[in-house]
């Protein structure tokens, strides 16, 4: 199937889940997780409509924004884990990244951010399952606290909320209490913010499991091979 086809049944999909779970399609932003693949297709992604694309390495999408600099109103966010020394790039790069889990990151982007009199959107990444072989912050780690208490001096970051990769498994229902647990999480740490700082955003869900992501809260599916098919 062509891109554009697959972008429509997804939509489909989505619609489906969001109405399930008493929400609307709206409520869910669907990012094409485009790492691995040329300009050329993240262009059929964009004029089938996706805006929001996700990208692993810093140094795949350097090579590629050159040829998308034409397209329009598009937001491109770093979905991968971030090496110190790329920080300054990322913030060239990108709009937003979404795999913060550090306050050493945090404060390197907050620099690299203002040194372009940039803003630059962050998500918090939780490693939900507590699994030793990914990044991110465990769920009850103080890090978490520490980071968005630094809110107000970030001042060139918004913290935009909590991203999440839940352990793999073959049954995508394995996946919900992972989500539960994200969205369980978000809502209690808002009680502890403070003003002016918002957790809107749950990005979680990939291709295998975005539908259960949708229908526990999720707010943003980030979906790769079901959109452009297998990596290259």
């Amino acid at each position: 199937m062509a891109i554009a086809d697959n972008v429509a049944e997804i939509r489909e999909r989505i619609a489906a889940a969001a109405l399930r779970s008493g929400r609307t399609p709206d409520d869910v932003v669907l990012m094409g997780v485009s790492k691995t693949f040329p300009a050329a297709a993240i262009r059929e992604a964009y004029c089938a409509g996706i805006r929001v694309f996700g990208e692993n390495r810093v140094q795949e999408f350097s090579e590629k924004a050159p040829l998308l600099r034409d397209l329009p109103q598009v937001e491109w966010r770093l979905i991968g884990h971030l090496q110190s020394n790329k920080a300054s790039k990322a913030a060239e790069l990108f709009h937003a990244v979404d795999a913060v889990d550090s306050m050493r990151m945090a404060e390197r982007l907050n620099a690299a951010a203002a040194a372009r009199d940039k803003n630059l959107g962050i998500l918090i990444e939780i490693n939900i399952g507590g699994e030793e072989a990914k990044a991110g912050l465990h769920p009850e780690a103080p890090e978490l606290d520490e980071l968005l208490r630094a809110a107000p001096r970030l001042t060139h970051l918004h913290i935009q909320g909590l991203m999440t990769i839940p352990p793999f498994a073959a049954n995508p229902e394995d996946a919900r209490p992972y989500f539960r647990t994200l969205r369980a999480l978000r809502d209690a740490t808002a009680a502890r913010l403070l003003p002016g700082v918002e957790l809107g955003v749950l990005s979680m869900g990939m291709s295998h499991d975005f539908e259960i992501a949708i229908e526990e809260g999720s707010t943003c599916v980030r979906v790769g091979t079901a959109m452009f098919g297998g990596r290259r």
